[in-house]
């Protein structure tokens, strides 16, 4: 009974520093996962995209990768729900980007402040 206890503690212990530390097998199965959904995503982004217009979306990964993955998503979202009548060419995906854009622009505003400094050439000090 003893070493059957002894045996139960220590695997208590073990799981103890494993969840403690990161347990190494569940990191691994946490990257074939998203190993996995990229995969899925590519298949999904060939089945939708024609050569030009996949090679405009890596270009736009390369320089932009959260518009890249924005416009990503929009496509795998556009294909699951039938809305994509056939392969995108390279104009309509620019189209797409010009949409995306849109809808992502951040406005910026320049605004001056200027500060009233008391100068001695007010002065009349003849």
């Amino acid at each position: 009974m003893a070493d059957e206890e002894l045996e139960a503690l220590r695997q208590q212990r073990l799981a103890e520093l494993q969840a403690k530390h990161g347990d190494p097998s569940g990191d691994s199965s946490q990257q074939e996962a998203k190993q996995r959904e990229a995969e899925i995503r590519n298949t999904i982004l060939a089945q939708v995209l024609d050569q030009a217009a996949r090679a405009r979306l890596s270009n736009l990964a390369l320089v932009k990768p959260d518009k890249a993955k924005a416009v990503e998503n929009y496509l795998i979202q556009m294909a699951r729900f039938g809305q994509l009548p056939g392969k995108v060419s390279e104009q309509g995906l620019i189209e797409i980007l010009e949409k995306v854009s849109q809808q992502t622009e951040k406005k910026t505003t320049v605004k001056f402040n200027r500060r009233k400094v008391l100068d001695s050439d007010e002065e009349d000090d003849y």
